[in-house]
This record gives structure tokens, C-alpha cells and sequence, in this order.
């Protein structure tokens, strides 16, 4: 492993992983899905939220994509600020 850069990236993915997962486990689950007692078991709210599984990877990829964008424009703004100092000076 590299330097601490690198344990500092490898610890947000693996908490922010951690944090996707607990979302995932304590999401509402619709009535169809509950327990005939009339409450949510963890178990079921765990393995049948695949709505909610879609979802959120849909949101995620969202995230992404906007992220990219936004790191491309920050790019160019930055590339544009640079080159016009060192033009002008």
C-alpha cells in the first residue's frame, strides 16, 4: 500500500460502502412485504427491497455522472484561469 494518500481513499470507500449497506438494510419496505404479524422482519426488509436497490443505483449512477461533469468544468476553469495569468504576467 502506498502512502497515506492512498489509506485515506481505501478508508472513505470502505466507509462510505458501509454507509450505502446500513442505508440498503433499514430502507422502508412497502406493505406487500410485511410480516403477517403486521410488522417488518429485518430479514425480509433486507432481501425483498430490490425497488429501493434499483433505485438507489439509479441515484448513485446520477451522482456519478454529474460528478464527472462537474470535475471536467472545474478542469477547463482551471486550465482557463492558469493559462490567462501567465499570459497577462
Amino acid at each position: 500500500m502506498g502512502g497515506w494518500r492512498s489509506k485515506f481513499v481505501l478508508f472513505l470507500v470502505v466507509y462510505f460502502l458501509g454507509f450505502a449497506t446500513a442505508i440498503y438494510f433499514l430502507a422502508p419496505v412497502s406493505e406487500d412485504y410485511a410480516v403477517d404479524s403486521g410488522q417488518k422482519g429485518f430479514v425480509d426488509s433486507a432481501l425483498k427491497s430490490n425497488d429501493f436497490a434499483i433505485s438507489l443505483n439509479t441515484g448513485m449512477h446520477k451522482c456519478v455522472d454529474f460528478v464527472i461533469v462537474a470535475v471536467k468544468d472545474l478542469g477547463d476553469f482551471i486550465k482557463q484561469k492558469v493559462s490567462g495569468t501567465t499570459t497577462s504576467g
